[in-house]
């Protein structure tokens, strides 16, 4: 005999009642043993209410899989009361995973060939919810049977059931090719709704749905005109916009249907410009069927007047007072920056206020927004404005407000003085937070710039006095001290305020820099070379820099202790060399970001290889630099390879200086190496003829999925016999449908001619989901490396 259970109403009462999560286990526990019991008995009165009571303590979060076996037994009971229990069970406690889904093919197949509509809802319901593939091709055709049913509430059910199945198994879309044309007939706005998004999955799909649908964009343009002409209507209406979710929907199919096809979008183009004109947007709902409109004016081809107007539209989306609706402002004209550059730049000065907004995905967007907005013509208002953000801006966004404002220096500075002086308030300001490449950047542009070295000497100078933790900054100031000290003593500078500088002050200005205890050990260093490199252009002796240079010899940091030793060597062997041995670093000459990108790739090697960059940058620990590399600046930042062995004929070109040169390269093939939902990884190789051993991998990351892929980071290594490294990224966002990809170069030496063998992982953003992908590519071609 069964104990008497509790009623549903009952049961909810006394878990609710439960003052701790023990008394709800111990009552949950109780009622489930009795449900256990109740179905052993097989009462079939009683096993509904039984289940009933099962799902609400699933809902909870505790087992119930008890039940899944009942849920059949409901749906195939002949009483609608079973079965809507039944069927409501199957959806929560079975999926594709449990094989038991499987016995419910013959019910629901059954169900919905009886004619009973709430019946027919309920198999409809249960397989748009957990129908697998296998489920949807045994019931594709009884659902298309009911997509014509006279009952539009029949109709409604089926017609998002073929919406699930398409989903399932894309092979199923001649199916509901040809009912989709007669629903789209309909005037039940909850049919044409689940109609459009039909027609969506099966064009996004198939492209011979694509092409079969793009014969009925006058019909939908049509549809959509009813719905903006048309008067108030309280059914379907949503705060004064006629049916906002049905012309969103519509819109979005326009976009599938016109995207490259100029017939297509020539044909919705005057409704665009009616909808953009008309739609009121004094509530939420008219901005969003403006929004949608402007999505598809620039996804099709429009007219470029319409395109104007779509970015006025984002425009005054700017300067609304909902934040949600600026942020979504700030992400389309972000995308569509690149392609309507100049229709953007009517809203800069919008967008630089939206910097100062507190909420800092605003700011983000915006700072983003105002990086590609800069070019030659407002370089240094848009600079102007950046930097006053960087001041006060929070310390999350500051890497990449000073990263965008010294790429954009480097792209567009009209002077190279205000160039040094843009780099000079970056460092000042946010030292701690640019790019590893800065220092050595300014380095090469201050060597470069002969004119300008009195000025950047004393500027580094007096920065570095005023504060010595910007870490970048004493770096650079270190650097430049060491070559251009005598320009300093002189003090003849016409471009900044006459005043003497002492060598005392000088000596005193480096010496703080190295017992500071802020001081990095790569700071250290730039300061010792700059001490040693000061020897040479000191008029009185040397003895206080030797004394500091001895302290050295036994610091605890390898890398110090080192370049201390060989300093004393200097000192007390080789003093007669020492004045040509730190002379002052040669110019380097150095391509703009303007050069042609092929180009800059061919020179990469020399730069890479044989060309010393101006100052050293940070150590390794695992090798230590010679005597004269160390002496002549050499990045110790850059891989240096063991002498490479030329080829004979090589070789004699370059001895005797002959006219000759060896015949081009064949091109070596590209390689995909990583394809998920549309995001694709190509590399591209090009090998040097001068640096045979060097190979330049281009990694290119293209994006043809629905959504952007963001914060986007690849990382590579190679074996211990190869020499990598990595040049910054293009970028770290790929927008969505073909928008412009990001591209990194690698730099790979490979001396012994080694088979090559990449590892990368790759991290990113995706579908609201975050990405890491980590493998091996071994099939590169033989070209690479042989």
């Amino acid at each position: 005999m069964v104990a008497p259970s509790l009623k549903l109403q009952d049961l909810i009462e006394e878990i609710r009642g439960a003052k701790t999560q023990a008394q709800e286990r111990e009552v949950i526990q109780k009622e489930c043993a009795h449900i256990r019991a109740s179905f052993r008995d097989g009462d079939p009165l009683q096993r509904h209410r039984q289940l009933a009571k099962l799902l609400y303590v699933h809902m909870l979060g505790y087992p119930a899989h008890f039940g899944q076996m009942e849920c059949l037994k409901l749906i195939a009971s002949p009483r609608f009361t079973d079965k809507r229990v039944g069927y409501l069970g199957a959806m929560l406690l079975l999926d594709e995973r449990h094989d038991a889904h499987l016995l419910i093919t013959n019910s629901i197949k059954n169900d919905l060939s009886q004619g009973i509509q709430p019946v027919q809802g309920l198999a409809l319901c249960t397989l748009s919810t957990m129908g697998s593939a296998e489920m949807c091709r045994d019931l594709a055709t009884e659902v298309e049977k009911l997509l014509l049913q006279p009952s539009p509430y029949v109709r409604k059910k089926a017609v998002l059931a073929a919406v699930h199945m398409i989903r399932k198994d894309p092979e199923l879309s001649s199916i509901f090719l040809p009912p989709c044309a007669k629903l789209l007939h309909e005037r039940h706005h909850g049919i044409l709704l689940g109609t459009i998004t039909l027609i969506m999955e099966l064009c996004e799909r198939s492209p011979a749905a694509l092409k079969h649908f793009r014969k009925v964009v006058p019909q939908l343009v049509q549809i959509l005109r009813t719905l903006m002409t048309t008067g108030f209507s309280t059914e379907h209406s949503v705060s004064g916009v006629s049916d906002p979710f049905l012309q969103v929907q519509i819109l979005h199919l326009l976009r599938i249907l016109g995207r490259n096809h100029e017939e297509s979008s020539e044909t919705m183009n005057d409704l665009l410009a009616q909808v953009a004109t008309n739609t009121d947007t004094s509530r939420n709902a008219g901005n969003a069927v403006l929004f949608e409109t402007v999505l598809t004016i620039m996804d099709i081809h429009s007219a470029a007047g319409l395109r104007v107007l779509a970015v006025n539209i984002l425009g005054r989306f700017l300067l609304n007072n909902d934040k949600n609706i600026r942020y979504v402002a700030l992400t389309s004209l972000l995308r569509l920056v690149q392609s309507d550059h100049s229709a953007v730049q009517r809203h800069r000065s919008t967008v630089v206020e939206c910097l100062r907004e507190t909420d800092a995905s605003l700011s983000r967007r915006a700072l983003e927004l105002s990086l590609a907005l800069v070019n030659s013509s407002n370089v240094r208002a848009m600079t102007q404005e950046l930097q006053a953000f960087l001041e006060s801006c929070p310390p999350d966004l500051r890497a990449d407000c000073a990263s965008g404002i010294l790429l954009a220096a480097e792209r567009f500075a009209p002077t190279k003085r205000w160039h040094i002086d843009t780099i000079l308030h970056v460092l000042t300001t946010a030292g701690t937070h640019v790019r590893d490449d800065a220092v050595a950047n300014l380095t090469q542009l201050i060597g470069g710039t002969q004119e300008l070295h009195p000025y950047s000497v004393r500027r580094l100078y007096s920065a570095l006095a005023e504060d010595i933790s910007q870490q970048p900054l004493v770096q650079v100031a270190a650097w430049c001290i060491g070559e251009y000290g005598d320009l300093l003593l002189e003090g003849n500078c016409e471009e900044t305020e006459p005043s003497q500088v002492e060598e005392e002050e000088v000596l005193a200005l480096l010496e703080k820099v190295l017992q500071s205890h802020m001081s990095l050990p790569t700071t250290r260093g730039y300061a010792l070379t700059a001490l040693m490199k000061f020897s040479t252009r000191l008029r009185g002796d040397n003895n206080r820099i030797r004394q500091v240079v001895s302290i050295y010899g036994s610091c605890v940091d390898v890398e110090l202790q080192q370049r201390a030793v060989e300093y004393n060597t200097l000192f007390r062997k080789y003093d007669h060399m020492r004045a040509a041995i730190l002379e002052k670093m040669p110019l380097v000459e150095r391509g703009g970001p303007q050069v042609d990108e092929e180009a800059k790739d061919n020179k990469s090697a020399s730069q890479l290889l044989g060309t010393a960059a101006p100052v050293p940058t940070e150590p390794q620990a695992t090798k230590l630099l010679d005597l004269l590399d160390l002496l002549d600046g050499t990045s110790e930042d850059t891989q240096h390879p063991p002498p490479l062995a030329p080829s004979p004929g090589g070789a004699l070109v370059h001895l005797l200086d002959l006219p000759c040169a060896p015949p081009p390269p064949a091109p070596i093939p590209s390689l995909q190496v990583f394809e998920r939902e549309g995001v694709q990884m190509n590399l591209s190789f090009i090998r040097p003829p001068e640096t045979p051993a060097l190979l330049l991998v281009t990694v290119t990351i293209t994006n043809s999925s629905k959504d952007d892929v963001t914060h986007f980071i690849c990382q590579a290594a190679v074996p211990k016999s190869f020499q990598l490294q990595l040049q910054a990224p293009s970028g770290d966002t790929v927008p969505a449908q073909g928008g412009f990809p990001i591209t990194q170069l690698f730099k790979i030496l490979n001396p012994s001619k080694a088979p090559l063998r990449l590892k990368l992982r790759l991290t990113y953003n995706h579908f609201g989901q975050a990405v890491q992908e980590i493998f091996e590519v071994n099939n590169l071609p033989m070209e690479t490396w042989q």
